[in-house]
């Protein structure tokens, strides 16, 4: 079977729409339901019953979705194999949401490079939900995230506990101002949490989906906002950032997520990486001049 119809059919039940799949496939509504007819007779089953909501799957098509993911989950195997390139034994690719890679992805790679020499290393920097699609669908092998959601096929695995907490550049502070708070936009949990802890900042001057702009523009100008702890841990040591006595801290775990049914003989290095570089003395790049202590959240 064409590993486009899999592919088709995968992307139609993750977003319920014909209309939708084809427009992430970059092909036309047309060529969906073509590649769709083809499946169908190919199997003798329809997989999906379309109304004004999008698209359902039947009960063929509910039976259909893990063969589909095995079906594509093998060949990406297949296509990442046959490209290792030569002295190693397999190819690794990690990704990992935009809020949590730095410094997670530069210590792995560093660790990886002497206790795993025999695998090829890519990795991979995105929205959770991109890449959560990607794990399922077999193009990436370990995800990073933040609250993922649970997938069928796959395992969700507990790398970091951390928190987020307020932290200001103003000794004494007790009470933030809007005027001068700097919100980072920390996933929806966050947002519900922070809404009710902080009503009155519920519109602030700037705000940021990327925490290391975030970070940066409050050691510039000044102000509060929340952070992981174990970013701020050495500027707050240097007195450079202050905690807010009192303020509410945010749980903010990051999980490892991958197929249940993945090569474990590729994959455990990679995770054993994971979990020591979490868990020990991370590496640490030099800081540059002018920059000191900034590090990404």
């Amino acid at each position: 079977m064409d590993i486009t119809l899999a592919r088709t059919f995968l992307e139609i039940v993750s977003s319920h729409s014909f209309a939708q799949a084809a427009e992430r496939l970059h092909v036309t509504q047309t060529a969906i339901s073509a590649r769709v007819k083809t499946l169908e007779d190919l199997l003798g089953r329809q997989l999906f019953v379309r109304n004004k909501a999008g698209a359902s799957l039947t009960a063929a098509g509910e039976q259909f979705v893990r063969h589909a993911q095995a079906l594509v989950q093998v060949w990406e195997r297949a296509r990442h194999q046959v490209a290792v390139p030569p002295g190693r034994r397999a190819v690794v690719t990690v990704a990992c949401e935009t809020s949590l890679w730095d410094p997670l992805m530069l210590d792995w790679l560093l660790w990886m490079r002497p206790n795993a020499p025999d695998l090829a290393l890519r990795t991979e920097v995105g929205v959770a939900e991109d890449l959560l699609e990607r794990v399922a669908n077999g193009t990436l092998d370990i995800v990073i995230a933040y609250a993922p959601r649970h997938r069928t096929g796959l395992r969700i695995e507990l790398l970091i506990e951390e928190k987020l907490v307020m932290v200001t550049t103003a000794a004494g502070l007790e009470k933030p101002q809007a005027a001068d708070y700097v919100y980072v936009d920390w996933g929806r949990e966050f947002a519900a949490q922070h809404s009710l802890a902080f009503p009155e900042l519920s519109s602030v001057g700037v705000s940021s989906s990327l925490g290391p702009l975030g970070l940066a523009y409050l050691l510039a100008v000044g102000g509060a906002g929340y952070f992981r702890q174990n970013v701020v841990r050495d500027l707050l040591a240097e007195g450079r950032l202050h905690r807010v006595p009192g303020a509410p801290e945010f749980m903010y775990p990051a999980y490892a997520v991958y197929a249940g049914n993945a090569d474990m003989t590729v994959l455990a290095p990679a995770l054993a990486g994971l979990r020591q570089v979490v868990g020990g003395t991370p590496h640490r790049r030099p800081r540059k001049a002018g920059n000191a202590g900034v590090s990404s959240p």
